[in-house]
């Protein structure tokens, strides 16, 4: 499980560069009673956005295909990140 989840981060890194760009923290694990992936990007403590990532959205991902709600909840949070940073 190690392997996948180290996988899914690299393409979750690969799909929104501007997680390394802001040198945000990106963390995975994987709650097998949802069958889902939680997944944990942070700038400090005050920037946190935890969301889940559905197994079968995540495979998708690892497919090549677009990860829509997990886009959308990523683009808010830099964009949050930006705006309070100050950062254009």
């Amino acid at each position: 499980m190690t392997n996948e989840m180290d996988a899914l981060k690299a393409k979750v890194r690969e799909m929104h560069p501007d997680i390394d760009k802001y040198q945000l923290d990106c963390d995975i694990t994987f709650d097998e009673s949802k069958n889902a992936y939680i997944v944990k990007l942070s700038k400090g403590q005050e920037h946190v956005l935890t969301t889940y990532l559905d197994k079968p959205d995540a495979d998708a991902c690892m497919e090549g295909k677009e990860c829509v709600h997990f886009g959308v909840q990523v683009a808010q949070f830099v964009k949050n990140f930006e705006e309070r940073e100050g950062i254009k």
